[in-house]
């Protein structure tokens, strides 16, 4: 029988596996292209504004065929609560793609890419807070290690209260996961509206926005390998990815979801290291080994709390 995502959602044949495997090798995939996301960003050689504007319009157009081609927007719930929803996440993914790639200009890719991902440690945080829950101390200590991990990925060494520490990359990498945990806090309250649906619209209001403040000259010195890498970025990182993902999520187990979190930033490092050259010191492999501690404390929480609500 073929299954389904979301509101009726269909989903590419390979994903219909019932065993897992599909579906788990859907996700690895999903993340590892996501991972190089940074690097073909710096391909483009484009500055963050125009390249974001770039990737929307190439995710709104792949996404937004799918979605029509598949038969899915005959199929929509509307609700004007949840609109407003999907329409300030857009905002918040917006700006976090603005910021991220900003945080790449300034920084070395592994340092950005790394203090990014302190958004799952973030959406426990805000969360709290947000439902007016406790904060758990394993919560609270994993923000604290991912905290000093930030400090020292930034080159600050020993020193936290270096002014490395609040400079300009590593604000605009804070502000990208601050921007992602918000987006991630707000879509829970999304239930009707299909993920293509979510994500066209959102893409599009990315373009919508940006257009007024593009500097359309930037476009014309592009050479024939920056308009590959801008495609890749559109079509791929930003269409294809969103449908891996969300043919793959349904079908898996949170553990095995919260475990591939690490993919994705692995392969961004690596392509730091290992095509743009980047060595980073002792301090800094410091750095991304806490924060990576924190990631993983931050995903035992969820995974505890599932745990004591199946008992």
């Amino acid at each position: 029988m073929k299954q389904q995502l979301g509101n009726e959602v269909s989903i590419p044949k390979t994903m219909r596996s019932g065993n897992g495997r599909y579906p788990l090798l859907g996700l690895l995939l999903a993340n590892i292209i996501f991972g190089s996301v940074g690097y073909f960003g710096i391909l483009t050689e484009l500055p963050s504004l125009e390249l974001t504007f770039m990737r929307c319009v190439g995710g709104s157009i792949f996404l937004g065929m799918i979605w029509y081609f598949s038969g899915q927007w005959k199929r929509e719930t509307w609700n004007k609560g949840e609109l407003w929803r999907v329409l300030v996440g857009g905002l918040f993914l917006t700006g976090n793609w603005i910021c991220l790639f900003i945080a790449i200009q300034q920084m070395p890719l592994t340092s950005a890419t790394t203090i990014y991902h302190l958004a799952p440690v973030l959406v426990l945080v805000f969360g709290s807070f947000l439902y007016r829950e406790k904060l758990q101390p394993l919560v609270f200590l994993a923000l604290v290690i991912c905290l000093i991990g930030t400090g020292f990925v930034s080159g600050v060494g020993s020193s936290l209260f270096s002014s490395q520490l609040f400079s300009g990359g590593v604000i605009w990498a804070l502000l990208a996961a601050i921007m992602y945990a918000c987006l991630t806090l707000i879509g829970k309250g999304i239930k009707h509206l299909s993920p293509f649906a979510v994500s066209f619209i959102q893409a599009l209001l990315g373009v919508v926005v940006l257009f007024p403040f593009i500097e359309t000259n930037v476009f014309t010195e592009l050479s024939t390998s920056n308009w590959v890498a801008v495609g890749i970025m559109g079509f791929i990182h930003t269409g294809i990815v969103y449908i891996l993902f969300y043919s793959s999520v349904r079908h898996l187990p949170s553990r095995v979801i919260s475990a591939l979190i690490f993919v994705n930033p692995a392969v961004a490092i690596l392509l730091d290291i290992m095509l743009l050259g980047f060595r980073p010191s002792f301090a800094q492999i410091g750095g991304v080994a806490l924060i990576f501690t924190g990631m993983a404390l931050s995903i035992i929480v969820p995974l505890k709390n599932s745990k004591k609500a199946s008992v």
